[in-house]
């Protein structure tokens, strides 16, 4: 759940960004932080991974070895990476597509990416031994930090975009220190150089995997740059970032469902239950897609306190792409749907093929696409990728564990969903889409869910005990 609380918390700082910054100004943060990201793949290099998997069932070495050799290698790897960041920052501002003005930034962005990657083995150490709660309370002291940082830098001390880094390495600095017992404890001096082949040889290859996953989730803001502004950047940034409530509602149901498909999978009637599972899915999805999408702009208009919006005026003219991107994280929560077959039968090796395919449609489509529609074209490119995604996924899962889905049944959901949204459109470029024909469009989808008998509440209470 920390996840969870934490994209909130997150979230909390796109309506003081938007309000406190130009379009311009949040979209050089974008654009950096969207480099950070990819970075941070070969920061790790899979190790946290690699670390998971033989402290939890050791090949080799003590178990304080198979903690100490990842984080050695970790230490090392990203003392090397952000010197070289550090010191050629100057030069690395083009890579970044920032004004050479901007090169403190990437020094900070350096130190960022050393202290957030050290934790990352000491944090899977808490995981992998259930420390759930020290976990999350660490990680939601990070998040608070940043933001209290964030607000009291801004609002009290006139701090520009540099507000943005400066508190998140205060952040991550505290949370090595929060760490630090757990290092102290577990750490010993010294090299298995079995362990050390062994742990490069798992690690390495999630790199290429880690990369696709990220490019899917950010290459479209770097590519935006490339072919427009720091301002259209900023302005896509903002609204991508309205799906998350689509993406806490894929996220609650990921934490749920992973647990819930590997502790029913030699169950009898497993593949009928995750079958239900899935039509439940898309069909409570698709409601919460329909309410976002028709009340995206009455709710960005609502009043925050400090006179704030959702997101800044300045920032609304992209409110069409919100349901674009909501459609997209619907996809990647079947996508999480139909993992279950994949990881049941241990066949992970073929994400990274699904990954990069959806990396390079999604590279490829925004290169197309943002000359011609701009920002709507990225967003379109983002619902391609996780398209691809979820064909992939599908196509695999069903080869080694075949489930017979409702297809009927998520046919007439999807067909209800897509027909609903097309009278809505209709009727707001008619201009006559009122507060009252949306209630009436989203109280019709409850009613056609309800007499197609795609969702059974007896059957699920069944199924849910």
């Amino acid at each position: 759940m920390n996840t969870v609380i934490g994209r909130f918390l997150g979230f909390f700082l796109v309506p003081f960004y938007t309000n406190k910054f130009s379009p311009d100004d949040y979209g050089i943060i974008t654009i950096i932080y969207s480099y950070i990201a990819i970075l941070n793949v070969f920061f790790s290099a899979g190790l946290e991974s690699g670390f998971m998997k033989f402290y939890s069932s050791p090949e080799s070495g003590s178990k304080k070895q198979n903690f100490s050799n990842p984080l050695e290698i970790v230490l090392l790897n990203s003392f090397f990476l952000s010197i070289l960041i550090y010191f050629f920052s100057d030069d690395l501002t083009t890579v970044f597509q920032v004004s050479g003005s901007y090169s403190y930034l990437i020094k900070y962005s350096a130190l960022i990416l050393f202290f957030d990657t050290i934790v990352l083995i000491p944090f899977a150490f808490l995981r992998i031994n259930n420390k759930a709660f020290k976990f999350s309370g660490i990680k939601i002291v990070n998040i608070t930090v940043n933001v209290i940082l964030n607000v009291i830098l801004i609002s009290f001390f006139n701090f520009g975009i540099e507000a943005v880094f400066i508190s998140n390495l205060i952040a991550s600095i505290i949370t090595l220190i929060m760490l630090f017992p757990v290092i102290k404890e577990n750490f010993t001096f010294g090299f298995n150089k079995e362990l050390i082949k062994e742990l490069l040889k798992f690690s390495i290859p999630y790199i290429p995997a880690g990369i696709s996953a990220n490019l899917i989730q950010i290459i479209d803001r770097p590519v935006l740059k490339y072919l427009t502004d720091d301002k259209t950047v900023g302005i896509y940034t903002a609204n991508y970032k309205l799906g998350i409530f689509m993406l806490l509602i894929v996220s609650m149901f990921e934490f749920a469902w992973r647990p819930f498909f590997l502790n029913n999978a030699r169950e009898p009637d497993a593949k009928e239950i995750f079958s239900k599972v899935m039509t439940l899915f898309i069909s409570a999805a698709g409601f919460i897609f329909l309410v976002i999408s028709f009340f995206i702009s009455d709710i960005v208009e609502l009043k925050l306190p400090y006179n704030f919006n959702l997101i800044g005026k300045a920032y609304w003219s992209g409110l069409n792409i919100v349901p674009v991107i909501l459609f997209s994280y619907l996809l990647y929560g079947i996508y999480i749907n139909l993992m279950a077959g994949i990881q049941i039968e241990k066949k992970t090796k073929y994400l990274p093929l699904i990954t990069g395919t959806a990396a390079f449609v999604n590279i490829t489509s925004n290169f197309i696409l943002i000359p011609e529609y701009s920002y709507m074209g990225a967003a379109v490119a983002t619902l391609l990728s996780y398209f691809v995604m979820m064909a992939g996924i599908y196509y695999f899962a069903q080869k080694y564990y075949y489930i017979k889905y409702e297809f009927s049944k998520i046919g007439f959901a999807f067909v209800y969903i897509i027909g609903l949204s097309a009278i809505a459109i209709y009727l707001h470029y008619s201009g006559n889409l009122n507060f009252i024909f949306k209630i009436i469009l989203i109280s019709a989808y409850l009613l056609l869910i309800h007499f197609s008998k795609i969702i059974n509440l007896k059957s699920l209470r069944n199924i849910f005990g």
